[in-house]
């Protein structure tokens, strides 16, 4: 069976693949003039057309077919995450969850935060391409990094989660709510409702983190025994979240 090849054209009304698509399509894959392509806008839509010109530089199609995809989830998947040192694992993080389904990256400066700066553009390309391959009709959106205390405190609908490793005395000291282990994330979070969960650094979230989080409407939660690297962490959640949510 021939393998389904999707391109990315945010715009397929324009009848022409962006640049780096259409060298991909003719200079690697030698499609030419009465070749079919596959074509993905990341807004829920495939479609089939047919390349009219092709030159070096530029592919020009018709469109012969539209197709509204369904969403494969309920909600919406939207993780936060303090960036690694090292880029080839938060690129590795991105295209693995992109792969398994997520509707949001957003990368936050926490106070122990190993990288004060992500081009998030990289990520982009990153997140693209593992669309493609998957066959995902909406292509997630890929944040620019914000500090932790401006993205905690900005309104947010649906459910919010903190990951942390602190027990709950150390955040909450002697209060009811100390008394009361953190959940799983398994456990709490709901099919159908918009869902957020904060990943941190690999020394973890400060505590007065925890706390801005949680005076802001962040439930803590805990994703198992296991001290997970901050990309792995980061995973399991997205799969959770997709495992809880599928249709």
């Amino acid at each position: 069976m021939k393998e389904l090849r999707f391109f990315y054209t945010p715009q397929p009304q324009s009848g022409e693949l962006p640049q780096d698509e259409a060298q991909h399509a003719v200079r690697v894959l030698r499609l030419g003039t009465g070749d079919e392509l596959n074509l993905m806008d990341g807004d829920g839509k495939f479609y089939r057309a047919e390349i009219t010109t092709a030159t070096g530089h530029r592919c020009l199609y018709r469109i012969l077919e539209e197709e509204q995809q369904e969403r494969a989830w309920y909600g919406r998947i939207h993780l936060a995450m303090s960036p690694t040192k090292l880029n080839d694992r938060i690129e590795w993080f991105a295209e693995k969850a992109t792969e398994i389904g997520i509707d949001e990256f957003s990368f936050l400066d926490c106070q122990f935060s190993e990288r004060r700066v992500l081009k998030s553009d990289r990520i982009d390309k990153i997140v693209v391409s593992a669309a493609k391959q998957s066959h995902k009709a909406w292509k997630p959106i890929v944040n620019e990094m914000t500090a932790f205390r401006k993205f905690v405190t900005q309104e947010r609908a649906g459910q919010k989660f903190i990951c942390h490793c602190y027990n709950q005395e150390d955040i909450d000291g002697d209060s009811v709510q100390a008394q009361t282990a953190k959940p799983h994330l398994k456990d709490v979070v709901l099919s159908d409702e918009e869902c957020t969960v904060l990943i941190g650094p690999e020394g973890d979230f400060s505590v007065e983190e925890v706390r801005l989080a949680q005076a802001n409407g962040f439930q803590s939660v805990t994703l198992g025994t296991s001290r997970l690297r901050t990309e792995t962490a980061g995973l399991v959640a997205v799969h959770i979240m997709q495992l809880i949510k599928q249709k």
